[in-house]
């Protein structure tokens, strides 16, 4: 099982410095939000770098792109940042080690931002005249799910059996929750995946090219 996590803190820190990196700047902004205001405030959220659209004046949020990538790193509360950490905290590392840390950093904000890229897109067509305000990690974190979706479709061989069963449990999970759950952007989950299993399936493409090469 790849995702049982035996490293002592100081290993863990050595081997995976993006994850570890990726965790430490989420906590230290959640503690900046919380201690100037409550995170679950719409209008705190906002003024911190939530990403946010209106379809009328803002639809895709382009007026203040910085937001793609500012509210990846936001949550709205305590527990929201927990699940979240102890998901990037246990699934993370082995796609840091296939990619490599700088791959993987550009990978997990690609994620990210395609997870709140779609968010805005289904808010579009569903025409809902509400602003839509989105925090979380979740979109980044779904693209790392999506990438071991990829690998235990077509590299089987590179995962064993418990850890495959493991990521179709996640997923299947993960959509049921979102579906249950009031508030969870279903759409950015999915956006994410979807983006992390097409964005390793080009790197698992070169990868095959440069070794035929």
């Amino acid at each position: 099982m790849i995702f049982l996590r035996y490293e002592s803190f100081r290993s863990y820190l050595k081997l995976y410095p993006v994850t570890s990196a990726l965790i430490a700047l989420n906590i230290i902004y959640f503690i900046v939000i919380a201690v100037s205001g409550d995170p679950n405030s719409i209008v705190h959220a906002y003024k911190f770098g939530a990403f946010a659209t209106n379809v009328e004046f803002d639809p895709y949020g382009t007026d203040e792109p910085w937001r793609y990538v500012t509210s990846i790193f936001m949550h709205s509360g305590i527990e929201h940042l927990l699940y979240n950490m102890f998901a990037l905290l246990v699934f993370a590392p082995p796609l840091e080690r296939l990619l490599n840390s700088v791959r993987y950093a550009f990978y997990y904000l690609l994620c990210g931002i395609a997870g709140n890229a779609m968010s805005a897109v289904v808010n579009v067509i569903e025409g809902d005249p509400n602003s839509h305000i989105g925090v979380g990690a979740s979109g980044a974190i779904y693209g790392i799910y999506g990438a071991f979706l990829y690998i235990s479709l077509f590299r089987k061989s590179q995962l064993d059996e418990s850890s495959r069963k493991t990521v179709y449990t996640i997923l299947i999970f993960g959509v049921i929750y979102s579906f249950l759950v009031p508030r969870v952007d279903l759409w950015a989950h999915v956006g994410g995946a979807l983006a992390g299993f097409l964005l390793y399936r080009v790197f698992d493409r070169l990868k095959t090219r440069r070794r035929s090469a």
